[in-house]
């Protein structure tokens, strides 16, 4: 299963932001989601470079603490991707998602 967290529909500020993706990974691991889509924009209105850069520093520091398996940016989520068809093979059902194959850099998909 695949969890949207929609960052853009309330231009949290960063700290809020991360606060809110960090509880949705607990949430999603005793859930038993298989990966989370964090919409949060490319930076185009200020707020989304910012929250994009920072989700992702936050993101590799709870890859090397094993809270998060791996996580990459919406222009690698494509078919031609390995973690992408990685992690389609583990769950089928992601296949269906609107963003897959759009090369979108206002998007970050984390794998539980």
């Amino acid at each position: 299963m695949l969890k949207v967290i929609n960052l853009k529909e309330f231009s949290p500020s960063v700290d809020y932001a991360l606060a809110i993706v960090e509880i949705e990974i607990e949430k999603a691991i005793s859930e038993k989601v298989t990966a989370i889509k964090v919409l949060h924009g490319y930076g185009s209105h200020g707020y989304g470079g910012v929250i994009l850069v920072e989700l992702r520093r936050r993101l590799q520091f709870l890859k090397r603490q094993k809270k998060i398996s791996d996580y990459f940016g919406g222009d690698k989520w494509n078919m031609f991707d390995k973690l992408t068809l990685n992690l389609l093979n583990k769950d089928k059902s992601i296949s269906g998602d609107c963003d897959l194959n759009n090369n979108n850099p206002g998007i970050t998909i984390i794998i539980i």
